[in-house]
């Protein structure tokens, strides 16, 4: 059985890393929210733990299911199905 990560923990390190990713370059909630398509607010939501997005954490488990190399390679596919990298 897993220990739960909570939704915000996995948005408050998914940020970090697209932060680390533009050489730790602060990257304002409102920019990312843009990104994702959502109002600020919710992605404050998000971050904080108010709420979570549908299926957020469903998703997070099914990739903790795959080795590295695999969610490599879905993550990558979704990329290319997306059009766009965040």
């Amino acid at each position: 059985m897993y220990s739960m990560m909570k939704t915000s923990d996995i948005f408050n390190v998914l940020h970090n890393a697209v932060e680390s990713k533009f050489f730790g370059k602060k990257i304002s909630q409102r920019a990312m929210a843009e990104k994702l398509g959502v109002s600020m607010r919710t992605y404050q939501d998000w971050k904080l733990g108010n709420s979570q997005p549908p299926a957020a954490l469903a998703v997070c488990q099914l990739l903790c299911e795959l080795e590295d190399d695999d969610v490599l390679h879905v993550i990558r596919r979704i990329r290319r199905e997306l059009g766009k990298s965040i």
